[in-house]
Order: structure tokens, then sequence, then C-alpha cells
């Protein structure tokens, strides 16, 4: 097994942390000299190829490729990377700025038999881990709601972000709708009101509620221009499971209004960045891992989730 990791930014390290504990061989390309001296500085032993995936000429047969590239390339660097015949691909959330990028990418793996998973390593999170098998316990999830208000102040000043800006829903809100559902199942029916805007982004206020598969009601809330935070509450039939905040999983028992911490077995998310660690593990060891999600399922949820939070879909 060779893995080819792409990038040498902040998350292209945080996976080297992870390929390095699970002792894979692996190479890095990356762009800037800049940016590969300094991962150079980090992973000495890491051989690292400067001037960009486009001219990239690889002397190995790789196996796996890892893409941990700015949003705006995500899309392209699959591409390029499916073209030197590496078809095992970890592809960072989302997958593509918005939904035509990740239609058209779906459309070329499948031209190519490429597999290609998402990397939400959310799905991964210990205590998420728990909470799906405490609700497998309990019954399964009767009803959930989730909140996923951004905050725009931290964002929309910096330079060069223009394009997480304008699908800041795509590139950083679908990181928790995806848990909501991953833990509550997929809708079947929604109903879906999107209102007001930001100068940079075409709606700003959304709500909505349906059901679920597995016959679980669901609502949701976000508010961009006022205050908020992300958080998630799935009830069954003996407990509330609540995170607030997301890394934190906290449990409220039937018929009390007492809310306690779980204490949870972490070491993996302490070392690593969260989930990273169990997500990469099973992509290259465990392809067949039902946490796993992949580009045909990133490609639905695009059409028949995301979008329609983004646009509404009730008058």
């Amino acid at each position: 097994m060779e893995v080819l990791l792409v990038g040498t930014g902040y998350m292209a390290k945080e996976y080297a942390k992870v390929l390095e504990g699970l002792k894979a061989s692996y190479e890095v390309i990356g762009r800037g000299e800049a940016n590969c001296n300094s991962f150079k500085d980090m992973f000495p032993q890491a051989r690292v190829y400067a001037g960009g995936l486009e001219s990239f000429q690889p002397n190995n047969k790789y196996t796996h490729g890892i893409i941990s590239s700015n949003v705006d390339y995500l899309a392209s660097h699959t591409k390029l990377l499916i073209g030197l015949g590496i078809k095992d691909i970890l592809l960072e959330k989302p997958g593509g700025t918005n939904l035509q990028d990740i239609v058209d990418l779906a459309e070329f793996a499948r031209k190519n038999q490429a597999k290609i998973a998402i990397a939400y390593n959310r799905r991964f999170y210990s205590t998420v881990l728990k909470c799906r098998e405490l609700i497998e316990e309990d019954g399964g999830v009767k009803s959930f709601h989730f909140e996923f208000t951004e905050w725009p102040h931290t964002i929309e000043d910096l330079p060069n972000y223009e394009t997480v800006k304008n699908n800041l829903l795509f590139a950083n809100s679908t990181h928790i709708i995806d848990m909501a559902f991953y833990l509550g199942g997929t809708p079947k029916e929604m109903k879906s009101y999107a209102t007001d805007k930001l100068e940079w982004h075409p709606k700003a206020i959304f709500t909505g509620a349906g059901i679920t598969n597995n016959n679980a009601l669901f609502s949701y809330q976000a508010n961009w221009k006022g205050p908020g935070r992300w958080v998630a509450e799935f009830v069954t039939d003996k407990h509330r499971y609540i995170f607030k905040p997301l890394e934190m999983l906290q449990i409220q028992e039937l018929k009390s209004v007492k809310v306690e911490q779980l204490v949870i077995e972490d070491e993996l998310d302490k070392i690593y960045k969260p989930g990273l660690y169990k997500q990469t593990k099973a992509f290259l060891f465990h392809p067949e891992d039902s946490s796993l999600i992949y580009l045909e399922q990133q490609e639905q949820n695009c059409r028949e989730i995301y979008q329609v939070i983004l646009e509404g879909n009730y008058k």
C-alpha cells in the first residue's frame, strides 16, 4: 500500500500524523515551496514533492490517494488523481464548491470506475460512534433536531475566502447536517424554508422539518444573522442525547430533567484531530465500514438535502 497525500497545509499535516500512526507508507505533493518546506520541517522523514499536482509525474504506483486541498481545488484535484490511475480516494468534505461541482465529479468517477469516500470525520468522533451505539440499544431515534447557525463575522473579512463564503452551506454547514442525518436517518420527506440573505450568500435564515426513512421526525433551524451555534439532539424512548457543543455527548434520562456528560474512551480523538484516525483507518483497511460515505451518496445528499435546505422547497 502506498498513499499519495495531496496538499501540505493544516489538514495535510493532520492526515500525515494519522498515516504515521497507522504506519502507512505515504508521499506528499504540494504546490508552493514555503508550505512544502514547512511540511518537511514537521515530517522530515516524508518525501515531499513541490510544483503542484497539475505538473506531477509520479514514479511510484500509488494505491490510494488522500486529497486535503482547499475547497476550490477538491474536484479538479480528484480528477487529476484519477487521471494518474489512483482509483481509491479519500476526498475532503464536501467534495466540491457546489452541487454542480459534485455532480460533474460523480459522473467523472463513474466513467473511470473510481471509488471516492468523502471525509466527513464527525461520523467517526468517539462521541458520535458511542451515541449511535446507544441509540441502537434504545430501539432507534424517534425524533431529533439540529441547528447549523454560522458565524459570518469570523470569515467575512478573510482574504482569498470568496469561494467558501459564497458556498458556505455546502463548504461548512454540511459537516453538522451530515452528522445529524447519519445518526437520525435519511430524510424521505422534508419541507424547507430559506429566507433573507447576506451580502455574499444567497440565504441567511433556514428552517424545516420532515420524516426519515426510519420514521423519525426531525426539525432544523439556522439564523446566520443572529447569535447561535451548532447543536444536535436525538430523542429515543429512553433518553435524549445532546451534542452542545458537538464535541461533547450529554444524556438526559426519561422522567428526569438532569443532564449529564457521558464519559467516553476518546484517546484517539485527543492524540489526533477528532475522528480522523478512525476515518482514515476505515478508508485504507475497511472500505466497507458503514460509517464511510461515498461520492454516489454525497451526490444524492447534495441534490435531495443540501440544495433543498439552501433554496427552500415550500412557499
